[in-house]
């Protein structure tokens, strides 16, 4: 049997959804394909399709909140990639992030051929330098690379987002399909939309006679608690990941910032009103694939600054869009959908 190809796609929830459509052209082409991932990451790559081994790395030069480098774990993660053997590497990042210190890490593991993005000189340590021009959707960025590196989509494949099905049976815990899902959270302060904002949503959507769920991580509980109230069914901490994707996929349309869960929706098909704070680019980073409404001030004096926190007074890039404004948005899309069908 021929050596696994290792892909590496090592941050958040949602960059792992959006490598989506490049694991899978790759899958289409070998007979195994084994995932890097970071611990923030893990669970979006158990959920992709193309994908037969997960491995987990806390990569320190992407974490967000990285510890401090440690020898002995740097040691380790060499010899665990040694024991996998892989012939060939992709390391897909974001345009802010370096491939080049995994790639040597990867070089003194013994993997014999590497390519990623790089505008940086790379010396030896990629066989592959790719570079890509203008601004494209995270998801067709990465796609570039797996083609560059010879890996055409399958015959059919649209490019879209995607996850392992069957998702979980949610019935339980939210009836029948056909409900507005709304997620407050996001894992940077700034891209959120204000509590109270959300609440208020919640009543205005349930006003207008819509089905509100309410949606968010264990620690989030208390927020999605105050947010969904008396009119929304509130599953703060009740779900793992495939279990939202299940929820997402009965909805008839999610409300969410730029976070995971706008991604996770876009990946099982569910139209999406973003709240799109700028501090990243929305032609970048907005739901794929999916019929969208984009709301947020996106030319705010945050824009471009990939703030975590929100560094203008008032937060007006989101705070400014109204409840009235997204139960619009969640009109326009349903009746969208409707037509189409």
């Amino acid at each position: 049997m021929s050596a696994p190809v290792l892909l590496v796609r090592s941050d958040n929830v949602g960059d792992v959804l959006l490598a989506g459509p490049a694991v899978r052209a790759v899958a289409a082409h070998e007979r195994e394909v084994v995932l890097l991932a970071g611990p923030r990451g893990r669970a979006g790559a158990e959920l992709l399709p193309g994908v037969d081994r997960v491995v987990e790395w806390c990569v320190p030069w992407i974490d967000p909140e990285p510890g401090a480098v440690d020898p002995a774990q740097v040691r380790r993660f060499v010899e665990l990639i040694g024991s996998i053997g892989p012939r060939a590497a992709l390391v897909f990042t974001s345009f802010h992030q370096s491939a080049l210190p995994l790639a040597l890490l990867l070089r003194m593991a013994g993997v014999g051929w590497i390519g990623a993005i790089s505008e940086d000189y790379p010396g030896s340590l990629l066989d592959l330098r790719h570079r890509v021009e203008g601004d494209p959707p995270e998801s067709e960025r990465a796609l570039s690379l797996a083609r560059a590196a010879g890996y055409a989509p399958p015959p059919g494949d649209d490019g879209g987002l995607a996850v392992r099905r069957p998702l979980p049976d949610v019935s339980g815990l939210v009836g029948e399909p056909g409900y507005v899902v709304l997620h407050p959270g996001a894992t940077a302060p700034a891209r959120q939309w204000p509590t109270e904002h959300c609440a208020a949503a919640v009543r205005a959507l349930a006003a207008a006679g819509h089905r509100v769920v309410v949606t968010g991580a264990p620690q989030e509980k208390a927020r999605t608690a105050l947010v969904a109230g008396e009119d929304g069914l509130d599953l703060g901490g009740r779900t793992d990941l495939a279990g939202l994707g299940a929820v997402l996929d009965g909805a008839d349309v999610v409300v969410a910032p730029n976070t995971g869960p706008a991604h996770l929706a876009a990946a099982v098909g569910t139209p999406v009103v973003s709240l799109f704070a700028p501090v990243v680019p929305a032609e970048r980073w907005s739901p794929h694939g999916v019929p969208v409404e984009l709301l947020g001030d996106q030319g705010a004096p945050c824009r471009g600054t990939r703030a975590r926190d929100c560094p203008v007074p008032g937060h007006p890039c989101l705070a400014g869009v109204g409840p009235d404004e997204v139960l619009r948005a969640v009109e326009r899309l349903r009746g969208a959908v409707r037509c189409e069908s």
